[in-house]
């Protein structure tokens, strides 16, 4: 990680915050659980956000969808997937009880938004 090797270098958050583009709150938050905890405190943690609640078959029926386009859906107007139009998606194809409009849509998983 940047931001360790800085540190460990003598580098101040300042000087860290500036080098990788973060702000100077980023930096003197990252320097603190470096000092105090050392590098794995600052080792990543996951994706943040709520769990995808679709089954496994769900997901694949919903990559397929994708993969049509959202012109084979009805919206011709934009060929652009966005997170409303997934999650109407969703709620036509699912009786999840994520399928319903503002469904949080995981688009780390290489989904077009």
């Amino acid at each position: 990680m940047q931001a360790t090797e800085l540190f460990e270098q003598k580098a101040k958050p300042p000087e860290v915050a500036r080098r990788l583009r973060v702000s100077l709150k980023s930096a003197y938050q990252w320097h603190r659980l470096w000092r105090d905890d050392g590098i794995q405190a600052l080792g990543s943690r996951g994706p943040s956000g709520s769990r995808c609640r679709l089954s496994p078959r769900s997901l694949e029926k919903l990559a397929a969808y994708l993969e049509q386009g959202p012109a084979a859906h009805g919206w011709v107007e934009e060929q652009v997937w966005t997170a409303a139009r997934v999650a109407t998606l969703i709620g036509r194809s699912s009786t999840s009880p994520t399928a319903s409009p503002g469904c949080p849509v995981d688009a780390g998983r290489g989904w077009p938004r």
